[in-house]
């Protein structure tokens, strides 16, 4: 290394390198003298020649405009793009002859710089070689009834064979702080750039041209429509393009690789006719961007729709705009994405692992022209979890972004304890069981939120078992399968088990679709209902309201109405018709076999319709309604009782509260028509007290076995008669029941030990008051008589005494006397 520098140390040093220095160096001095000479020599023709040049600038630019060009001053800059004669224009105005009228000036520029071609110049043509703008405003104005301040611009004259003039050129183009605006009235477009930087250089062939251009750029609009806003607005775009034109189809095309947008790269090619007639364009962009950044590249009116939408990672883009620059309305948008593996936010939740492809279009139905009621999203080959549920949409569409609507096909299979998870009010809770579902769905998107969706197809549970919240239901292991039309919801088939409860149910509710969220008051849920065993009083708690519903449901009124919402308000506000079949009914003691009765649920109300039960060895024909009210719940009924066994049938209602007498006391076969209304209590028991209506009975073979109150009056009366063992030829009564009295209208006792009938008030507390007429005569042999007659003209024959039973401090007592006497 030593060595080598002492080698160039020699040389340097050297006689012959110092000869040759000298050389040079006075070479250089001749050459900067000789530029100095030709400079100087320029500037002196300048000045000497300054009108003819002007002159000819201004004939040049005024033979090929129609309007007023102006210039404040020329100079010529000293040395500046040597060897061409560069000459500054400085405040220049561009204006068209109609100026007055639109007030838009083509151009407007601080200084232009001309840099012309010596030689050309000397031979009387002026050839631009470099034009560099500075400090200017472009406004190219198009008004309403098609007018363009361009049209300043003479059409150029067609050469002759004989003409070989060159026309004026300019070769580089170089602009510097240049704010360019293109409106264009007549097609609602507005295009506004702010170029702080441009340089082209231009090389031509013929009338055709293309070039190298680098711009550097802020959009503040670039609007294809200025009802609905800019594209890309107010971002910065940096790149280089490749621009040619072909002058015989008049038609630009650019293409760029790696063109910054704001912070995103895009590969972008495009076309423009700028022909005088139509003026077709078309742009194609592609890259890999995020989803908000893509979003907010695109007009006010799609992106606000679009951002209420996300997606976490890039993804591959691919946009074509087509359209007239001179014709009114949108362009056509095509936006095509692919989705792979990426995190998709919606308004109403979630979807993670999503795949699909995505397509954007204003031009849904061709012949519809490009607007949003014309616009939709298109959705294929859709997989994802949406709060942890997989989906499958093979084809999903959101048409008309004015009113939307979603339509399309979704497939799932999944364990059921997923949809846990999905619910904002806690309706059902699953605890095991699968589903399998294919539907067809749509819905609409109000606010870009889900609303009222519809759905055809099918859904299958097995073994799900469940709570029913609201209700405190319980079910376990229960299938379900369902079966969505256009004209009702069909249940094929749920198999329900809770406790020792199992029913197995199928039924329809006709126009399901249309009434599930306009009017779930109007919907009839017909059932059919087969139970090999059923316990009532487990079932009582599902006819309980809800009392925290309106507060839950004014907590939770947001736009994105939860599915568990609406499926709460349509349980609790449905009519639930029920037919019902079940080989065993009980309720507490009572015990009733093919059973039959049509059931309507209505707002918490469960009426009870041409109902027929066997039971106690009889039969009961009944209509009734219940329906809850506080802690307890109300009913009424009407029921015709043939024929059941009185004991069995009085323990089954734990004797009705009557404490005088128990179910052994009596034998006999009943037969009572009623209309009654009472209570039952939180538990399903018969609050006895309660009870309102009418009842008349018969009993047939019927006994009184050591009943106290006529064993009393028997040991007083008639101390020589069976009375601890009486059976009857005739017992019947006609009873007004008032709560925990007993109006006693008619009750007639014919029978082997005596007689009698008894009117008055019966008190299931405090208040008894009886009437007992009783004739002494022994009527052990009345019932052998032939005819009814016969034994009612007998009956009242001979002594009659006249007894009452009153309360005496809570025991019955008996004395003589008439009631009211």
């Amino acid at each position: 290394m030593k060595e080598t520098l002492l080698q160039i140390k020699n040389i340097f040093q050297s006689e012959r390198f110092k000869k040759y220095a000298k050389r040079i160096g006075i070479f250089i001095l001749i050459l900067l003298g000789l530029l100095l000479l030709a400079c100087g020599a320029l500037s002196i023709y300048f000045n000497q020649n300054k009108t003819e040049i002007i002159a000819k600038v201004n004939h040049k630019i005024n033979e090929n405009i129609k309007g007023q060009f102006h210039v404040t001053d020329f100079h010529y800059k000293f040395l500046t793009g040597f060897p061409n004669f560069t000459l500054a224009l400085k405040d220049v105005e561009l204006k068209d002859n109609q100026w007055i009228s639109h007030q838009h000036t083509l151009l407007k520029a601080n200084e232009i710089e001309a840099r012309l071609n010596i030689w050309s110049l000397m031979q009387n043509e002026i050839s631009i070689h470099k034009i560099v703008i500075s400090n200017a405003d472009v406004y190219i104005y198009k008004a309403s009834n098609g007018y363009s301040n361009t049209d300043i611009f003479k059409p150029k004259k067609k050469k002759t064979s004989n003409q070989e003039k060159r026309e004026t050129t300019i070769d580089e183009v170089v602009i510097e702080n240049v704010h360019v605006t293109i409106d264009n009235q007549l097609g609602h477009k507005l295009f506004d750039f702010a170029a702080t930087d441009l340089k082209s250089k231009i090389d031509y062939e013929d009338d055709n041209w293309k070039t190298d251009l680098f711009l550097k750029t802020k959009i503040t609009s670039l609007a294809f429509n200025t009802v609905h806003g800019s594209f890309a607005k107010e971002k910065e775009l940096q790149g280089h393009f490749d621009i040619s034109y072909n002058n015989k189809n008049e038609k630009i095309d650019i293409k760029t690789q790696n063109l910054k947008i704001g912070s995103d790269v895009f590969d972008i090619a495009a076309f423009f006719n700028v022909g005088k007639g139509n003026s077709p364009f078309g742009i194609n962009i592609r890259t890999n961007i995020l989803w908000r950044n893509a979003s907010n590249l695109l007009s006010g009116n799609i992106s606000s729709k679009l951002n209420q939408f996300n997606l976490k990672k890039p993804i591959a883009v691919n946009c074509d705009i087509k359209g007239d620059l001179n014709v009114e309305g949108d362009p056509k948008i095509v936006v095509q994405a692919v989705i792979k593996n990426n995190e998709l936010s919606i308004p109403d939740g979630l979807f993670t692992n999503c795949s699909f492809k995505g397509i954007f279009t204003n031009n849904f139905k061709p012949e519809k022209g490009f607007n949003d009621p014309n616009s939709a999203i298109i959705l294929t080959h859709f997989k994802g979890d949406y709060e942890s549920i997989p989906l499958t949409i093979p084809q999903a569409v959101i048409n008309n972004l004015e009113k939307p609507i979603a339509t399309g096909i979704v497939n799932a299979d999944f364990d059921v304890s997923k949809l846990n998870d999905i619910s904002n009010e806690k309706v059902l809770h699953f605890e095991s069981g699968h589903a399998k579902t294919n539907l067809r769905f749509q819905f609409d998107i109000v606010d870009l939120y889900i609303h009222k969706p519809r759905v055809i197809g099918n859904v299958d549970i097995d073994k799900a078992t469940f709570e029913y919240l609201p209700k405190n239901i319980r079910a376990e292991k229960t299938d379900v399968k369902l079966s969505f039309t256009e004209q009702a919801l069909y249940i094929k088939k749920i198999a329900y088990k809770h406790k020792k409860n199992i029913i197995r149910i199928d039924g329809r509710i006709d126009n399901f679709l249309n009434l599930y969220y306009d009017a779930p008051e109007k919907m009839v849920v017909n059932w059919n209902i087969y139970c090999p065993s059923i316990d009532v009083k487990q079932f009582l708690g599902i006819l309980k309201k809800n009392h925290t519903a309106k507060a839950t449901q004014k907590k939770l009124a947001k736009k994105n109405a939860n599915f568990s919402n609406q499926l709460k308000s349509v349980i609790d506000k449905c009519t639930a018709v029920i037919n019902l079949k079940a080989d065993k009914i009980t309720y507490g003691a009572l015990t009733a076999t093919n059973t039959k009765a049509t059931l309507q649920m209505l707002d918490s109300k469960l009426l009870l319709k041409n109902g027929n039960v066997q039971t106690s060895g009889g039969n009961i024909a009944f209509n009734g309604a219940i329906e809850p009210k506080g802690n307890y719940y109300v009913f009424s009924s009407t029921a015709q009782i043939y024929r059941v066994d009185m004991a069995s049938f009085l323990k089954s209602f734990n004797n009705f509260g009557i404490t005088s007498f128990n179910p052994k006391n009596i034998r006999g076969r009943l037969s009572s028509n009623a209309n009654v209304t009472g209570f039952m209590s939180a538990k399903g028991d018969l609050i006895v007290n309660s009870m309102r209506g009418k009842l008349s009975f018969d009993v047939n073979k019927g006994a009184l076995l050591n009943f106290e109150p006529i064993v009393k009056v028997g040991k007083f009366a008639f101390p020589f008669r069976d009375v601890e063992n009486i059976t009857f030829s005739d017992l019947s009564g006609d009873l007004n029941l008032r709560g925990e009295q007993i109006d006693v209208n008619k009750l007639t006792i014919s029978s082997n030990v005596l007689n009698f009938d008894i009117e008055g008030i019966y008190s299931f507390g405090r208040g008894t008051n009886l009437a007992l007429t009783v004739p002494l005569r022994n009527s052990k042999n009345d019932s052998q008589l032939a005819t009814q007659a016969e034994r009612d003209a007998v009956r009242d024959r001979g002594i009659v005494l006249h007894l009452l039973a009153v309360d005496d401090g809570g025991k019955i007592k008996i004395k003589w006397g008439k009631r009211g006497k």
